[in-house]
């Protein structure tokens, strides 16, 4: 590689230079050409093989849960967060359990626990701690081995080990002396953002969860007969008070770092919590199962799908309350310092600060619980309804249109550019255990209308394929053709006037095909939806600018508003009850034009950058319309 060396920049406000020190990368190369050398690859074969594994492994995650709780599996099996959706991730971030998708000394413990049962039973207590030992090492490496992993498996080996030679295990112990290990390894890594919340959540943990559950017991105890407390006892222990302790002393950290608090995760994690056990025992089972045998692994995901799912949802439910987060600024250096010093004199002084035994009432939490449990069911098991349903997914500034019959098919026209948004989306429709869409129809073959296919029909591939447009008219499309190619699946050339069977008098129906794509209309008795994927002005003129056009319920938009695509006399002509605009918040290209949306000005415009997914659903004769959220609010 060759090139000029650059030193990273840094402001005032933020050094790049130190932030990629921290990571061992001390320069950068903005401009280089690289020569390969015939030299064969020198790779370590251990290494090579366990990343192969991993791969492996998330190949069979996608395989076996839909989205979005394959993203979440991904995170918390294999620590690859990349397959959630931005708002998701956001969502985790904004109630503060994004802990539960990063690898924590949870997931450590859980493993060493099960390790060690299997093995001790097998080759004895020894030999027992020995095998999970290495396991724990290997698993550390297939996860990555970032800061916070590496601090939870070296606690974690320094536990087994003292156990192993009857030396009573000193937590605060463990925690400082992995610390000065992995100090010694890596100066850096003290300032590492991960480490040190991983490290504080620990001591607090350590140093609060014991005194909590007394004092806790205790109060009880003046209140509650003996067997009722001792019932309670230990889930409110294990979800509240342990998820108190471990942020008492992370919150000083998260204000300094990210200047926010997120004030909703005291109530979300004693809500999700109970449900990682499963992700994680059951998932597990069968991500290696299934990779073994797949039968076996869709079997023990149907057993673990609800767990994921319910997690998503309750974070998401609570992800949208006003006031979840809160901004804190001017939280600097000086006021960590000051905090801790509180909290240090606080805790030496623990005794006397009766008043925190007053913690929240198990009812109110078993009732929330259940409340959002039968919530959960009612909503996620989507089947067939008698209605057709037309979606407007929210992927950005392109078209992606998500259409269920009304015996319960599934057919996608167009995609997206992001495999992310639109397998989230995909995943919240479809029900969990149906892993298939009924037809796929490429409507515009442009990169930026069906980039995310590929990737995403990997787990929802169609039994049917329409196409309409070049073939070769972009670099998407050709994987796409590439991937339908290899799992012999046809393609059927659109033609104009050419109709898709929808049931019960349902139609989908092809009115103009160019090389850009096509124009359809979804129809059913008294409701038609326009949907311009693909426009040319020659199909505009094929169609007598919508002239013949009558009834419309709703019009879909052109090319996310871009004004040239979407003519006036095309929009006079159709006249419908709504206009549908999917685009993107802040698009870059300044979307929609702003022109267009004064030729809109008093017809209602449904957009998915204000209102999210939008689906219209009808009998053939009323319609339903249903936004995720009303422009501008937080619902």
């Amino acid at each position: 590689v060759r090139g000029q060396l650059e030193t990273p920049a840094e402001t005032e406000e933020f050094s790049y230079r130190e932030y990629l020190a921290r990571q061992g990368v001390l320069s950068l190369l903005r401009t280089y050409t690289v020569t390969v050398l015939p030299q064969p690859l020198r790779a370590n074969p251990l290494y090579a093989a366990i990343y192969r594994l991993r791969d492996r492994l998330l190949e069979e995650v996608y395989a076996l849960f839909p989205q979005p709780e394959a993203g979440l599996m991904a995170g918390i099996l294999l620590g690859v967060e990349s397959g959630m959706a931005a708002d998701l991730q956001q969502a985790f971030q904004d109630t503060g359990t994004a802990h539960i998708v990063a690898i924590s000394g949870f997931n450590i413990a859980l493993i060493a626990q099960v390790l060690l049962s299997l093995f001790g039973g097998w080759w004895g207590k020894k030999r027992g701690t020995l095998a999970a030992l290495v396991g724990i090492a290997f698993y550390t490496v297939l996860v990555g081995a970032s800061a916070s992993v590496v601090r939870a498996a070296l606690m974690g080996a320094v536990s087994l080990s003292a156990r192993q030679f009857g030396r009573r295990n000193a937590s605060i112990n463990s925690l400082f002396l992995t610390a000065l290990l992995m100090g010694l390894a890596d100066a850096y890594v003290l300032w590492d953002v991960g480490f040190q919340l991983s490290f504080m959540a620990t001591l607090g943990l350590i140093l609060y969860s014991q005194t909590l559950q007394d004092a806790l017991k205790a109060g009880l105890e003046r209140i509650l007969p003996a067997i009722t407390v001792k019932i309670l006892i230990a889930p409110l222990s294990d979800y509240v008070l342990l998820t108190f302790a471990a942020q008492l002393t992370t919150l000083p950290v998260i204000a300094y770092h990210f200047g926010r608090l997120s004030v909703s995760s005291f109530f979300v994690n004693p809500l999700v919590l109970p449900a990682q056990p499963p992700v994680m025992i059951l998932g597990g089972l069968a991500v290696i199962l299934g990779a073994i045998f797949r039968p076996l692994g869709v079997f023990f995901a149907w057993l673990t799908w609800v767990f994921p799912a319910y997690t998503i949802r309750i974070v998401e439910t609570f992800a949208q309350i006003s006031g979840g987060v809160w901004v804190v600024e001017g939280f600097g250096f000086s006021a960590l310092l000051l905090f801790y010093a509180i909290l240090a004199l606080a805790t030496l002084y623990a005794s006397r600060l009766w008043a925190a035994r007053r913690l929240v009432t198990s009812s109110l939490v078993l009732l929330i619980l259940a409340t959002l449990t039968v919530n959960l069911w009612r909503t996620s098991l989507n089947g067939a309804d008698g209605l057709l349903h037309l979606t407007v997914l929210d992927v950005g500034s392109t078209s992606a249109v998500l259409l269920k019959t009304p015996d319960g098919r599934f057919l996608l026209i167009n995609g997206g550019e992001s495999a992310n948004r639109l397998g989230d989306q995909l995943g919240r429709r479809i029900p969990p255990l149906r892993r298939q869409l009924d037809a796929l129809i490429v409507a515009a073959p442009q990169q930026n209308q069906m980039e995310a296919l590929p990737r995403v029909l990997e787990q929802y591939p169609p039994a049917y394929v329409l196409w309409a447009g070049n073939l070769q008219a972009s670099y998407a499309a050709s994987q796409l053709q590439e991937w339908l190619l290899e799992r012999q699946i046809g393609i059927q050339s659109a033609l104009g006037g050419e109709t898709l069977d929808l049931g019960q008098g349902a139609f989908l129906r092809v009115l103009a095909v160019s090389p850009r794509g096509a124009i359809l209309s979804v129809e059913w008795g008294s409701f038609r939806v326009i949907l311009p994927m693909g426009v040319t002005y020659e199909s505009f003129e094929m169609l007598e600018n919508g002239s013949r056009l009558r009834g419309v319920s709703a019009l879909l938009l052109a090319e996310s508003g871009y004004l040239p695509a979407n003519p006036p006399l095309w929009l006079e002509n159709l006249q419908p009850q709504f206009f549908l605009l999917s685009v993107a918040a802040g698009d870059l290209d300044g979307l929609p034009a702003p022109a267009l949306l004064e030729t809109l000005e008093g017809y209602t415009l449904l957009r998915t950058d204000q209102n999210g997914w939008i689906d219209l659903a009808t009998n053939g004769q009323d319609l339903w319309v249903t936004v995720e959220k009303e422009a501008g609010s937080e619902k």
